[in-house]
């Protein structure tokens, strides 16, 4: 954000509409299944608008209100079914082309997700149950036509019950923690990917092409958190399976130029209880005590070398 200088100060400022919320159904789809999305839209516009702050002048602002109502009018034009991170693009395409005094706008955009349900098998035409993980994504889009295109998972919960351990870390006076070759490793993810497109005419022109390489984020990093699924894979730490996992999506997806990776430590603490007749539960493998705070911090970037995340 660039700071304009007023009465011998450093101002920068950005307006904007956060969390508007639209649903949209699509009826007419190809197999005759509705598709629905559900989004929370934030909007933050960067524009000439310094007369408002230094002389009560609000002619050269777009009002917040009129960003909830564009947003739904959008989703109106949207007569296909589009990705999150198409739609973000349209707000921002509309934006900075129709008002002349936005430079830049910003849009981010979490979609909550709802997922068809299957009855005695069968995919249903119009049910559908909510699940757990975000699809995110933040659009950053110039006057000048320069884009930034991000997009994420937030709360991924994964779990495995063994092939995990922590041992031959620093110790001192402090340290109390045993090493083990033997722990429930438990996360939950947040993702970001960044994708290499420069401008709006230089993304695919692909139906749904940011959906599909969602899910191929997704199930890459699952799959290799898990490993396969007779023999798993062992963890060593969580530091070195996050490295995997983000090393594997740029090894497989090759149009993602940077991943970046928040894996929380999900403790789950081995119960020994024990009065002075003797133990209570001694602990073999079995009973644990599931925490979530205090909780290990571990998150890490990982770049093609060109790569601008």
């Amino acid at each position: 954000m660039a700071a304009k200088q007023v009465e011998g100060l450093s101002l920068e400022q950005r307006h904007g509409k956060d969390r508007v919320r639209v649903a949209r159904v699509w009826r007419n789809t190809p197999d005759g299944r509705h598709v629905v999305v559900e989004w929370s839209v934030s909007i933050s516009l960067l524009s000439d608008c310094l007369a408002a702050y230094t002389r009560d002048d609000n002619s050269d602002i777009v009002a917040t209100d009129t960003m909830k109502n564009t947003v739904h009018a959008k989703a109106k034009e949207c007569v296909e079914q589009v990705s999150v991170e198409d739609f973000a693009i349209l707000l921002a395409k509309h934006f900075t082309s129709l008002y002349q005094q936005v430079t830049c706008a910003i849009v981010n955009i979490v979609e909550k997700p709802w997922e068809r349900v299957s009855v005695n098998g069968e995919p249903h035409e119009h049910g559908f149950k909510l699940g757990s993980e975000r699809h995110t994504t933040e659009i950053i889009l110039e006057k000048s036509g320069a884009l930034r295109v991000t997009s994420g998972i937030e709360r991924l919960a994964v779990l495995k019950t063994t092939k995990s351990g922590f041992e031959g870390f620093i110790r001192d006076k402090y340290t109390a923690l045993p090493d083990t070759r033997e722990r429930i490793l438990a996360t939950e993810i947040t993702a970001s990917w960044r994708y290499p497109y420069e401008s709006v005419i230089s993304i695919p022109q692909k139906p749904l092409y940011f959906t599909e390489r969602y899910l191929n984020v997704k199930k890459v990093l699952t799959d290799t958190f898990y490993g396969p699924p007779k023999e798993g894979k062992y963890s060593p730490s969580v530091q070195s399976t996050l490295y995997d996992m983000a090393k594997t999506v740029l090894k497989s997806i090759p149009d993602i130029t940077a991943v970046q990776l928040k894996m929380p430590n999900l403790h789950f603490l081995p119960v020994n209880i024990s009065n002075k007749d003797g133990p209570i539960v001694k602990f073999e493998d079995d009973v644990y005590l599931p925490t979530d705070e205090p909780h290990g911090s571990i998150q890490a970037t990982l770049s093609r070398l060109w790569s601008k995340m």
